[in-house]
C-alpha cells in the first residue's frame, strides 16, 4: 500500500491550509475504525446546509462513493478512486464535465474528500506483479471516516431543530383553529366580552387582535421566530377561552340546551356587532329556494379551487366547509370579524350575488392586515361590480399564486 503523503493539486489549482488540515486528518484515521458509507452520505446530507454544499455536489459525492467496491469504509484500506470524467459524468446523470469539476472541488474545500493528483493529473492506479494496487491517483475518501462522527453530529442537530420547528408550526397551527372557532363562537352564542370594564370592547377588536398577530408570521420562518408568536397565540387562545366558560358559568344552571338555543334565536345579545339580525334575517330569507339565479352561478369557481386560495375561512367554519352553502354560512361569520357592516355585506350580495361575495370576503380575510378597512375594500368592489368594472378571477387567481409562492418558499 502506498503511503499517503501530502500532494499538491495539479496545474493552477491552488493548495489551501484547509487543504493541508484535510490531508493531516486522513493521516492520522484509527486503523480499526470502520464506517458504513451509506449511512455516512445520508449524515451528510441531513448537514448539508452546515457544510456548505449543494444537492449537485452530494450527487457527485454519491457517484464517488459507487466507484468504491465494498459498503464498509475502514482506517486501514486505501480508499482512493480514481474514475475518469467520462465515467464520473455517467454515475452524475450525464452533469457536464465543467459542472463536475466545479463540483469536485466544492467537495474538496468542504473537506469531504482529498484530490491526490498524479504528475500529469490523470486519475488511475498502479499495479504490482500480483495484481494488487500499489500507487492509485485520485480522490481519497478517508475524510468520510475521519469526520464520521462530526457529520453524525451535525445531522442529529439539524433533526432535532426540524423536529422543534415542526412542534412549534403544529402548536401555532392548532391555536389558530382554535382561537378561530372560538371567536365564531362568541359571535353566533352573543357571548360578552367585556368584563368589569377590562379586555377588548367586543368581538371584532378580538379578531383584530388574532389577525394582527398572524401577520407577524414570517414566510419562511425560523424556530426562534415562531416560539414568541407561539406564545402569543396561546395567551389569546387561553383569553377567549376564559370569556366562553365564564360566560357558561354565568348562564342560569336550570335552563336546558332548548331553552337556551330559544333565547339566542328570539334576541340581539350583542347589539355592537349587530350580526344575528342580518344573519339570521337573511338566511331565513334565503330558506326558500330562489328562482332566480344568482349573478355568479356555484359552478363558475370550484369549491376547492377557492379553498385552495383561501384556507383560512375554513378555520372559522364549526364543521368543515364541504358545500358552498357552508362556505357561504361561514362568510357570513367572518365578514363580522371584519368590520364588514350589514348594509355592506347586503349591498355587496345583491349587487355582485352570494357566492361571489363570499369569495370576495374570503380573500379579504386570507390577506389579513394588508386590507386596513375591509368594509370600505368590500364597498369599492361593489361599486366596481355595478359599473362592470370587476371581476372575480384576477383576484382569485393572485390569492392562489400567492399560496403557491408561499409554499415553494416554505
Amino acid at each position: 500500500m502506498q503511503s499517503h503523503s501530502p500532494t499538491t493539486p495539479f496545474g493552477r489549482r491552488s493548495l489551501t491550509l484547509a487543504h493541508v488540515a484535510s490531508q493531516m486528518g486522513a493521516t492520522a484515521r484509527p486503523p480499526e475504525k470502520v464506517v458504513h458509507k451509506w449511512h455516512i452520505f445520508h449524515a451528510i446530507c441531513t448537514a448539508r446546509p452546515r457544510l456548505g454544499v449543494s444537492e449537485r455536489s452530494l450527487s457527485v459525492l454519491n457517484a464517488l462513493l459507487t466507484f468504491h467496491p465494498e459498503t464498509a469504509l475502514t482506517g486501514e484500506d486505501d480508499l482512493i478512486v480514481f474514475p475518469s470524467n467520462d465515467k464520473l459524468t455517467l454515475r452524475a446523470h450525464g452533469m457536464p464535465a465543467s459542472t463536475l469539476r466545479r463540483h469536485l472541488a466544492v467537495l474538496v474545500d468542504a473537506g469531504l474528500i482529498i484530490r491526490r493528483d498524479s504528475p500529469n493529473g490523470k486519475r488511475y492506479a498502479r499495479k504490482g506483479r500480483a495484481g494488487e494496487i500499489e500507487l492509485a491517483f485520485g480522490f481519497d475518501l478517508s475524510p468520510l471516516v475521519v469526520r464520521s462522527e462530526e457529520f453524525e453530529h451535525l445531522a442529529a442537530d439539524i433533526e432535532a431543530e426540524s423536529r422543534a420547528l415542526r412542534l412549534v408550526r403544529e402548536r401555532i397551527t392548532l391555536c389558530r383553529r382554535d382561537i378561530a372557532k372560538m371567536i365564531a363562537t362568541g359571535i353566533e352564542e352573543g357571548v360578552p366580552t367585556r368584563r368589569g370594564g377590562q379586555g377588548p370592547s367586543d368581538w371584532q377588536e378580538v379578531h383584530a387582535t388574532f389577525r394582527a398577530m398572524l401577520a407577524q408570521i414570517p414566510r419562511t420562518a425560523t424556530r426562534q421566530q415562531l416560539e414568541p408568536i407561539a406564545d402569543e397565540l396561546s395567551q389569546l387562545a387561553d383569553d377567549v377561552l376564559n370569556l366562553l366558560e365564564a360566560h357558561i358559568k354565568s348562564k342560569n344552571p336550570s335552563a336546558n340546551e332548548s331553552q337556551s338555543e330559544r333565547h339566542i334565536q328570539n334576541s340581539n345579545p350583542n347589539p355592537l356587532i349587530d350580526l344575528e339580525p342580518v344573519f339570521q334575517g337573511g338566511r331565513a330569507a334565503r330558506a326558500e329556494p330562489s328562482s332566480q339565479p344568482s349573478p355568479v352561478a356555484e359552478g363558475s369557481y370550484p369549491l376547492g379551487m377557492v379553498l385552495d386560495g383561501c384556507p383560512s375561512i375554513v378555520d372559522y367554519a364549526k364543521g368543515g366547509i364541504s358545500n358552498w352553502r357552508d362556505f357561504m354560512a361561514t362568510a357570513a361569520v367572518v365578514r363580522s370579524m371584519l368590520g364588514i357592516s350589514p348594509s355592506a355585506w347586503e349591498e355587496a350580495q345583491t349587487v355582485m350575488g352570494e357566492v361571489q361575495a363570499a369569495i370576495v370576503v374570503a380573500c379579504i380575510l386570507q390577506r389579513g392586515t394588508a386590507i386596513n378597512s375591509a368594509g370600505g375594500y368590500l364597498r369599492g368592489l361593489t361599486r366596481k361590480a355595478q359599473a362592470g368594472e370587476f371581476s372575480l378571477g384576477p383576484i382569485l387567481m393572485a390569492q392562489i399564486n400567492s399560496r403557491l409562492r408561499e409554499k415553494k418558499r416554505a
